[in-house]
């Protein structure tokens, strides 16, 4: 499925309903999609994209980045770990475990980028927009409807203070996307609307948190068994793409799905505060 069609939340209510069907051809799906359009009072459905040639809205790459991609293993009690550690920092319980661990992923690319330390770095997390809104969307909206939250600041900044100290600008960021975000940062998209292009949206400073392990991955069933393990293939990726999965164990284990230049990911696995919260998990075992 194209990113245009969908968003995670999509894709995934329809994999797994592809899978309730197998299981279960005459049962009523569990999750019926609603496609019904929504649009800010005033506006939709017809949108007039201010493009008179393709070349406007289309951007071809003619060279392939050399990257390297690795998974990383965090277990439920390495994560919950960090959690602790980011809140006891902060002093406060408000920080959730997905933002320590972004935390920690931010500090550790940024460290083995070997920045300017007066160089602005920023850290994007993929945000679901359907709960955030008023009246929210229901989890079945079929479409695309998320944003990605930004936090920045600058090198030494993020590598001088401690995991709490980044992990809360983060926490923040998310808290602060509410529904008068989201609708203002829709509505600037309708007054000039544009075409997104990873080369002008991500940066070599930044790094960008995707997918989510809240997402029913292994719990479909196609007739072969529990999946050993989720991939993303090789589209739309750059130095400082972060994909994260639920652990194939659940219990709240999540592997990361790392996207760095090759010597870059050679730091990474130097790193000693980020490879001593890395734990191996084989589901072969």
């Amino acid at each position: 499925m194209n990113h245009c069609i969908g968003d995670g939340t999509a894709y995934w209510n329809f994999f797994n309903t592809f899978s309730e069907i197998f299981q279960n051809d005459t049962a009523p799906i569990s999750h019926q999609p609603i496609n019904t359009r929504w649009f800010p009072e005033g506006y939709g459905p017809i949108i007039n994209l201010p493009f008179k040639h393709e070349d406007e809205f289309i951007y071809r790459y003619n060279e392939t980045p050399i990257l390297r991609e690795r998974i990383f293993h965090f277990s439920a009690e390495s994560i919950a770990k960090l959690k602790a550690k980011a809140n006891i920092e902060s002093n406060t319980n408000k920080i959730s475990s997905f933002q320590s661990l972004s935390a920690l992923v931010w500090r550790s690319i940024t460290r083995a980028r070997q920045l300017e330390h007066d160089q602005r770095t920023t850290c994007k997390l993929a945000v679901n927009n359907r709960t955030r809104m008023k009246p929210s969307l229901p989890n079945e909206y079929f479409g695309n409807s998320i944003s990605a939250t930004s936090t920045e600041t600058k090198v030494r900044e993020l590598l001088e203070n401690n995991l709490g100290w980044a992990a809360w600008k983060i926490h923040m960021a998310i808290t602060n996307h509410d529904d008068k975000a989201v609708r203002n940062w829709v509505e600037e998209w309708l007054h000039s609307p544009f075409v997104y292009r990873m080369d002008l949206f991500f940066d070599p400073y930044t790094v960008m948190m995707g997918s989510s392990p809240r997402f029913n991955m292994y719990g479909n069933e196609f007739g072969m068994g529990k999946a050993l393990g989720v991939r993303s293939g090789y589209a739309n990726k750059f130095d400082g793409k972060i994909t994260s999965y639920p652990g194939q164990e659940g219990g709240g284990s999540i592997d990361l799905e790392v996207c760095l230049s090759p010597d870059k990911m050679m730091a990474l696995e130097t790193d000693e505060e980020f490879m001593s919260s890395t734990s191996v998990f084989n589901p072969l075992i």
